[in-house]
């Protein structure tokens, strides 16, 4: 034989061999081992051949440990319902506040803590040398986390009464500041002083803990000096969800909302929302300008109110001082946050409208019309489309502008009609002055009187056979009693029933009460 076929040959026989250790290697090795998969221990067997490879065979086996019985058995539970102080067990026991007041419904959920920041007012701010006047502003800043008031123009003594809320588990920094700035349109903003905070000396208040009075604090330089003219009111503390400021408060979760998504996102509590109707009658417009001043405007108004848009008709003439004498009806509800929007826009080909002028105006300052009375019409001046932030001060010097003739009110002798008339419940007007006085005490209790009148009479019909016989029975029991028992002990142990101690009372009906309630009445069945 040749050189080569023993040389392939003995090649071949090393691969065997080194096969034949790779495969005992991994039986050894993997032969009896155990995997343990949602609590039930399996064996796996490998099974391995030459040239062959066999499936893992799975031996499943029985649990070893019972289940225990009495995991499936009702047990009775004492959740702690309260609040707790976020700092531990500083009040109360084990970190629990304890007080004798009636829980509240924020009880019944899961404490969340927040920072709040009450930015009331300033006083003596300092003005610019080189402009000589001050346009101040606050902002609140912990961490990463800013909040910013609304600017005053030329005021040294602004008011803002705003609130801000950071919640404590973004909390990363130990100090709070609170800056006052002076706005410039061109430059950086000025930094006028500052006020900083502790974290660790923040008191905590939780209601009905009587509100934490804000108070004046010396303005800061840089450096923390108190050599800054000025002072500002503010009021700082730890709370929860509980406090009166959390529904208008600012929060730092929403600080990347800007304008009116604020009020859409903003924790509120609305038990009944008071719903007006405001209506529009935009009458004309003067001295509309478009942007092409070779042709003359055909222009409309566009008006928003929230989600709501409605606009008029084109002005069917070509014409600087367009007449539309049309109604818009909007529904807003208390306490009208949001704004009435109207832009003046010019008609300038099928598939494309521009905007020639804008205005915002609040809600607030509209008269509240009641009865037929006429509403007084009023000129608004538009702000020009497409100013730059460095024209924000021409913006008030301009002689010439688009100005809209409105009659705006909001109608409070009118239902708004916010469900459907089939199942309609409440036609009152919206203004409670025009609401009918009520006949008497007999209209509010006649409905009760009559629904316990009917559960008794189920009772007594049989019209449910085993709450009929509980009854019976329980008055048989009651008699035997009262015979046995002398009057004394029976009017003894009532007495004390009644006056005992608030903490020993439940705050779920009593059985018998529980048990007449839900038996059946008409009323339950009406829609």
């Amino acid at each position: 034989m040749s050189k080569s076929f023993f040389a392939c040959k003995l090649c071949s026989r090393k691969k065997r061999i080194a096969l034949v250790v790779q495969v005992k290697h991994f039986n050894q090795n993997y032969k009896n081992a155990l995997v343990m998969n949602a609590g039930i221990f399996k064996t796996i067997k490998v099974c391995a051949f030459l040239g062959t490879r066999e499936a893992f065979k799975v031996a499943p086996m029985k649990s070893q440990a019972a289940p225990n019985q009495e995991d499936y058995k009702l047990k009775d539970t004492k959740p702690r319902l309260g609040e707790r102080w976020p700092h531990g067990g500083v009040r109360g026991g084990g970190g629990w506040i304890s007080s004798e007041r009636a829980t509240s419904t924020y009880d019944l959920v899961e404490q969340m803590f927040y920072l709040y920041v009450r930015v009331e007012k300033a006083k003596d701010l300092p003005t610019n040398p080189v402009t000589g006047s001050c346009d101040p502003y606050i902002e609140v800043k912990l961490g990463n986390y800013k909040g910013k008031t609304k600017h005053f123009e030329k005021k040294t003594n602004p008011e803002w009464k705003q609130v801000f809320a950071f919640s404590k588990e973004k909390i990363q920094s130990s100090i709070l500041e609170v800056y006052v700035r002076d706005r410039e349109m061109v430059a950086r903003d000025d930094n006028v002083g500052k006020v900083v905070f502790d974290m660790n000396e923040v008191p905590t208040r939780v209601p009905p803990d009587s509100p934490l009075a804000p108070q004046w604090y010396r303005l800061e330089d840089r450096r923390g000096d108190t050599k800054v003219r000025g002072e500002v009111m503010l009021a700082v503390w730890m709370g929860t969800q509980a406090d009166e400021a959390f529904p208008e408060a600012w929060h730092s979760d929403a600080a990347s909302v800007h304008g009116e998504g604020v009020f859409s996102i903003r924790s509120k509590v609305y038990v009944s929302p008071k719903l007006w109707y405001l209506r529009v009658n935009v009458i004309e417009a003067q001295d509309v300008e478009p942007h092409d001043r070779s042709q003359l405007p055909q222009a409309f108004i566009k008006a928003h109110v929230g989600n709501q848009t409605l606009k008029t008709k084109i002005s069917p003439t070509r014409t600087p001082n367009p007449m539309w004498n049309e109604d818009l009806i909007f529904v807003a509800a208390e306490p009208f946050e949001e704004q009435l929007v109207l832009t003046v826009e010019n008609k300038v080909s099928a598939a494309k409208d521009e905007q020639v002028g804008k205005i915002s105006l609040p809600l607030t300052i509209f008269e509240r019309r009641l009865d037929h009375r006429p509403v007084h019409s009023h000129w608004f001046n538009l702000e020009k489309f497409g100013f730059g932030a460095l024209e924000g001060d021409k913006r008030h010097e301009l002689k010439f502008s688009t100005r809209v003739h409105l009659r705006v009110c909001l109608e409070g002798a009118y239902h708004v009609l916010d469900e459907s008339t089939l199942y309609i419940s409440d036609v009152r007007p919206t203004a409670r002055q025009l609401w009918k006085q009520p006949i008497g005490i007999l209209e509010t209790v006649a409905g009760d009187i009559a629904t316990q009148g009917e559960r008794f009479q189920a009772v007594l019909s049989w019209r449910d056979p085993r709450a009929s016989s509980l009854f019976v029975f329980l008055c048989l029991i009651a008699a035997v009693v009262l015979y046995v028992t002398p009057f004394k002990m029976i009017a003894l142990a009532t007495g004390i029933v009644w006056l005992r101690h608030p903490r020993f009372r439940s705050k779920l009906p009593s059985v018998p009460s529980n048990f007449f309630r839900r038996l059946p009445s008409c009323a339950d069945s009406m829609l």
